[in-house]
């Protein structure tokens, strides 16, 4: 630091005592994650960092039976991401065990094995972040933005109670802000709700506020963020019936197919529903019953 011809030798000293305290305040630079040859992570807010996940849980594309229309939409949209062309924000929303996280997974693990290994680094990457973590994104979207990978962030069940005001901070992320969502970033939910908000909570802050229809616009703006909403409904018997078949052929569980839907019948009473978590649960104990190892 060199002293201006007006300024008094004394206070020199001063001002750089001060100068160096300020330097020890800044907070530290960004650093970019190392991210090695992982293509999926875990955010972890209270650390800030990336946590690499070495062995995904997930189901291969082809055995996810009755989304066809919401697996090839979603599938060309991350493929598009995937290639660096425009691609949207998508909301996964629907009936419970319907397989909605299950394609997140299943259609990343696709576009990967599509990738040659040599430019792993260059790859789609799957990073989780959890609901309360939601106020965390700007943290997380300094460390990746501007890197060469690719990044999906996956929050599964997404939803937001009374008084709760995350949804701002996410509302801001998707498509606010001077810098807005860098462009090596997409944002996919989860939601068994449509708006991400159940019915009452919406129609209560309808009834109460001075301009109703404001109000609600607020709350369900959120979901217009996401450029992609696909639907997932609850199964019939014969969509039932070909999860059933499609994971017993594919795990080897020889059983006559009359013989198989019968049971899956009897569990699917018990569960009271049908659906592919319901299918998947069935699946594991008949296996275990069986002694079959799932492969």
């Amino acid at each position: 630091m060199t002293p201006s011809p007006s300024l008094a030798p004394e206070l020199l000293p001063a001002l750089l005592r001060i100068a160096e305290a300020l330097e020890r305040l800044a907070p530290p630079p960004i650093a970019a994650p190392e991210l090695g040859d992982a293509a999926a992570f875990v955010w972890h807010a209270d650390t800030g960092r990336l946590e690499a996940v070495d062995a995904v849980n997930r189901v291969n594309l082809s055995l996810l039976h009755g989304v066809a229309q919401q697996r090839e939409i979603l599938l060309a949209n991350t493929r598009r991401f995937a290639a660096g062309l425009p691609a949207n924000n998508a909301l996964l929303w629907g009936a419970r065990g319907m397989g909605k996280s299950s394609l997140v997974k299943a259609v990343h693990a696709t576009i990967c094995s599509e990738q040659a290994w040599e430019s792993r680094k260059g790859s789609l990457t799957l990073v989780e972040i959890h609901r309360e973590e939601i106020p965390s994104l700007p943290r997380l979207l300094a460390q990746v933005r501007g890197l060469a990978r690719r990044f999906i962030l996956f929050c599964d069940d997404l939803s937001f109670d009374g008084q709760d005001s995350h949804y701002k901070s996410l509302k801001a992320v998707l498509e606010g802000g001077l810098e807005g969502r860098p462009e090596n970033v997409l944002f996919y939910a989860t939601s068994n709700r449509r708006h991400l908000m159940p019915r009452d909570m919406i129609e209560n802050e309808s009834s109460t506020a001075i301009y109703p229809a404001e109000s609600v616009e607020e709350k369900v703006s959120l979901s217009d963020r996401f450029g992609l909403w696909l639907g997932f409904h609850n199964c019939d018997q014969e969509t039932f019936f070909a999860m059933i078949e499609g994971y017993a052929a594919h795990f080897g569980l020889d059983l006559p197919s009359a013989h198989l839907r019968a049971r899956a019948v009897e569990w699917s009473v018990t569960r009271g529903g049908r659906s592919g978590r319901v299918a998947w649960q069935f699946i594991q104990d008949l296996a275990g019953e069986l002694g079959e190892a799932k492969g």
